[in-house]
């Protein structure tokens, strides 16, 4: 009777934990989370979350933040939810993952007609080079990257800025020989701004990496993360998100 009495407690707990409304962090990111111009928001991380919450029942509210932040948030509760999110072994240890909804790829971009003068053929040929490469500030840009990051030697090629937007105008200015970015977000912003011919990717491999949805460990239970998590596995048996990634993939920038 005991044990049959803790379950039910436990099971109670889980569904007054999922009558909550939970805290979910955004950041401008286009295509994946931005706002359109009807100022609505949109993008391909915010489709698949919006039908995962409606697969798992749940009420979230959303707010914009800087990632480094979000993280911060995420780690001491203050946010439950995190879109978008690589894996790391550091934030196992404060926030639950869920099956992977997409893949993402760093590719290096450079100006048309400059990947035969931009001699890199791994990132730690960098430290021995005149170049200089832009990133996005509190991304993940894989284990090799954030092995070499460590040095000084590497840090001195580097500049880190808070989005594309800068990085393009560096590159384009010549402050930047080069920038790391995922290539359906590089795609969609020179459609976006009609810039399809002014770049191309250089042969340098950097990452690819499978994406996750977040979960604070400081403010969500395991069984609300096994929740968002079998919603995901039901959505992929469906082929739900597939066709949501698909449809981004096609689509002309709003």
């Amino acid at each position: 009777m005991l044990k049959k009495c803790l379950i039910l407690a436990l099971y109670l707990v889980s569904i007054q934990s999922w009558s909550l409304t939970l805290a979910v962090g955004w950041e401008l990111w286009y295509p994946y989370q931005y706002h359109n111009k009807q100022q609505q928001l949109a993008g391909l991380d915010f489709d698949i979350f919006n039908a995962v919450v409606k697969e798992a029942g749940l009420d979230v509210t959303y707010t914009e933040i800087p990632w480094k932040r979000h993280l911060h948030y995420i780690k001491t509760g203050k946010m439950d939810i995190a879109m978008g999110s690589s894996y790391t072994k550091e934030r196992d240890k404060y926030a639950y993952f869920t099956a992977p909804y997409r893949q993402e790829v760093v590719k290096l971009f450079v100006k048309k007609g400059m990947v035969s003068s931009i001699k890199l053929s791994s990132l730690s040929d960098l430290v021995n080079s005149p170049y200089m490469l832009g990133v996005e500030s509190g991304y993940y840009y894989g284990d090799e990257y954030h092995k070499l990051i460590q040095q000084v030697s590497f840090q001195e090629h580097i500049s880190e800025v808070i989005d594309i937007e800068e990085n393009i105008t560096l590159l384009m200015e010549g402050h930047l020989d080069g920038i790391l970015v995922d290539p359906v977000t590089m795609k969609a912003f020179t459609k976006k701004y009609k810039m399809q011919d002014e770049f191309e990717p250089h042969p340098l491999e950097v990452y690819q990496t499978d994406i996750h949805i977040m979960i604070s460990k400081a403010s969500c239970s395991l069984a609300m993360a096994n929740n968002i998590d079998q919603a995901i596995q039901r959505l992929k048996e469906k082929g739900q998100i597939e066709r949501i990634i698909a449809q981004w993939s096609l689509a002309s920038p709003p």
